[in-house]
């Protein structure tokens, strides 16, 4: 095939070619809401029953398998095993996270204990590892969690995780490649923000970065080529990063000074939490994973191998690797920008400063790789939704990759890498991470419990009141926590109450669904630990991030508000129409107005 799809038109016309390269309204808001400004206007004022509508709806297995794949009008290739994965959750995980915030947080807020936060931080990510193991054995697309929750939470759920994914693939990459320039300067032997271009910005934005703006493009351009020959990229560079960390694991302990770990807990227990939370940003990048679903030759054996294999070895990892440093440097000492390149030096190791700092690069290199095909895999499989306009769900014909969406996040990403610093950066991803896994946990349990015309009301509505539960005193917890690290007696009344929710899900209401192949163990339990570490993780970050959360998350329903509705109302009803062409005539007769 080549450069050019064929566009299906009439059953008595022939198909004409059409190039990937196209720019008609018709491939951006193909929905009759936006056929003119009449429409527009009729469409707005149906705003209120066409939520309603979208916050009720729910998409299926087979829609998300079947019908939204076909918006994208080429498939992706089925090229992927579980090795690939593997060695993808190696190069989407290990990068600025392990390197960079390791430093950053046992300087500012752990001290020693910034193991203890590797701990915590790595426990929760493998609850949700868990889930989505799951759900992507389950409904091998390239959504995600976007998918999954379209599946199980409704459509207007899904667009909340939809917006965050999106922050989450655009922040992610730009933080990335800030730190790859620092890492560079030290590599060439200078100081971490001497690449960057001062100005009298705002502080936090004041470091001008091209540098990372030209790392991301060069990524981005290799993932849109093949996913196959990145594969193989990312595979090379995975391995001699895996050799530095082994490296900086073995050097480390053997220049460790056991006086370097008193005091243990400097900030104390909360120091220890707010870390977690913040280095959790190290442990995101595994979902990007679950997006390979669509181009993995067997869904069902190779991700729960890549996935759970992977993330049980990097948690490790992780922890000997906060445990070396610890010991090598005390953490007063320890530079927040490039700690194990410092941290060597100052144990008259000064070559291996440059070995680690090359590591890092490669390990950094490799989190943009996959984090490119990753974002826009969930782009994809987001615009086939019609939440932004479909051009970004097509498919190059030659290529096997989205193009479009690739290109979609990678300038913005490349616009925000240019200003904002690494810690402005990651305070957010981090939020904006542990929601969209604690959403995923609650729709782990939606899915096992409750399964549409078969669960009657009344075993729903037992469903809806222990979630209620669960979540209210996760919520509980974590601002108790927040209010009152020292105290205890919150604990006695909320942990109880948790207790009795995840409890009132086992024994009152029975299993609707069993997994065909992998499932999570300990349900509800284990999801139901996974919402309430999301949430304690969530609300031990700073007052900053809920803002610039919530800011974020304003814009986003002002364009759903003026813009999604409509899309994926239309959208919906245009799917329905196929298999219902009675209620179609209605609908269309009645304008815009619900069917």
């Amino acid at each position: 095939m080549g450069s050019a799809t064929m566009e299906v038109l009439g059953d008595d016309e022939k198909p004409k070619p059409q190039s990937y390269w196209r720019w008609s309204k018709q491939d951006f808001f193909p929905e009759q809401s936006f056929e003119n400004w009449g429409t527009y206007k009729a469409a707005l004022s149906q705003t209120g029953p066409r939520f309603k509508d979208r916050l009720l709806s729910r998409s299926d297995d087979v829609t998300e398998l079947g019908e939204l794949r076909k918006q994208s009008v080429n498939e992706m290739k089925r090229c992927l095993n579980w090795w690939d994965l593997m060695w993808f959750g190696f190069g989407s995980v290990i990068g600025a996270g392990i390197f960079v915030l390791t430093g950053q947080e046992a300087h500012e807020h752990a001290g020693p204990a910034i193991v203890l936060s590797y701990v915590a931080s790595g426990v929760s990510a493998m609850l949700s590892v868990f889930c989505y193991t799951e759900f992507a054995v389950e409904i091998p697309v390239a959504g995600g969690s976007f998918a999954y929750l379209r599946v199980e939470l409704g459509d207007f759920a899904a667009f909340i995780a939809a917006g965050n994914l999106l922050l989450e693939s655009i922040i992610g990459g730009a933080a990335v490649a800030r730190a790859w320039t620092s890492y560079f300067a030290t590599l060439i032997n200078r100081k971490p923000d001497s690449l960057r271009i001062h100005t009298n910005l705002a502080p936090d934005f004041n470091l001008l970065d091209p540098i990372a703006v030209v790392v991301l493009v060069i990524a981005a351009a290799i993932a849109m080529t093949s996913t196959r020959k990145t594969s193989l990229l990312n595979w090379i560079a995975s391995v001699i990063n895996t050799l530095v960390i082994l490296f900086v694991i073995v050097a480390g302990f053997a220049h460790a000074n056991t006086a370097n770990m008193t005091p243990f807990l400097p900030y104390g227990t909360q120091g220890v939490f707010q870390a977690a939370a913040i280095v959790y940003f190290a442990y995101g990048g595994f979902d990007n994973i679950a997006t390979m679903a669509e181009e993995t030759i067997n869904p069902s054996r190779d991700i729960p191998l890549g996935l759970l294999g992977s993330m049980s070895i990097i948690t490790v990892v992780y922890c000997l690797m906060a445990l070396s440093l610890s010991m090598m440097q005390k953490y007063t000492d320890i530079d927040p920008n490039a700690a194990y390149p410092v941290a060597f030096q100052n144990v008259g190791m000064k070559w291996a400063k440059y070995l680690v700092a090359l590591g890092a690069l490669k390990g950094m290199t490799t989190v943009l790789l996959v984090g490119a095909l990753g974002q826009a895999r969930y782009t994809t499989h987001i615009a086939r939704a019609h939440i932004i306009p479909p051009w970004f769900a097509l498919i190059h014909p030659k290529t096997g990759t989205p193009i479009n969406a690739t290109l979609l996040v990678t300038i913005c990403s490349a616009a925000i890498a240019l200003f904002s610093s690494l810690d402005a950066l990651a305070n957010l991803l981090s939020i904006s991470t542990l929601f969209i896994f604690m959403m995923m946990a609650v729709a782990l349990l939606v899915r096992r419990y409750y399964v549409s015309g078969v669960t009657p009301r009344r075993n729903l509505l037992n469903l809806v009141i222990f979630l209620i539960i669960i979540i209210a005193s996760s919520m509980g917890i974590s601002a108790y926590w927040g209010l009152n690290p020292h105290g205890w007696v919150g604990y006695i009344v909320m942990v109880p109450i948790w207790v009795i929710g995840t409890a009132g899900i086992s024994v009152v209401c029975p299993q609707q669904r069993t997994p065909k192949v992998w499932g999570v163990p300990l349900v509800p339990w284990l999801p139901s630990m996974s919402i309430a570490t999301n949430l304690f993780l969530m609300g031990s970050l700073g007052s900053k991030a809920f803002v610039r959360f919530g800011v974020c998350t304003l814009v986003m329903l002002v364009y759903y508000v003026f813009v999604g509705i409509h899309a994926t109302y239309d959208m919906a009803h245009q799917q329905q129409a196929k298999a219902d062409p009675v209620t179609t005539v209605e609908h269309e007769e009645t304008g815009n107005s619900e069917p």
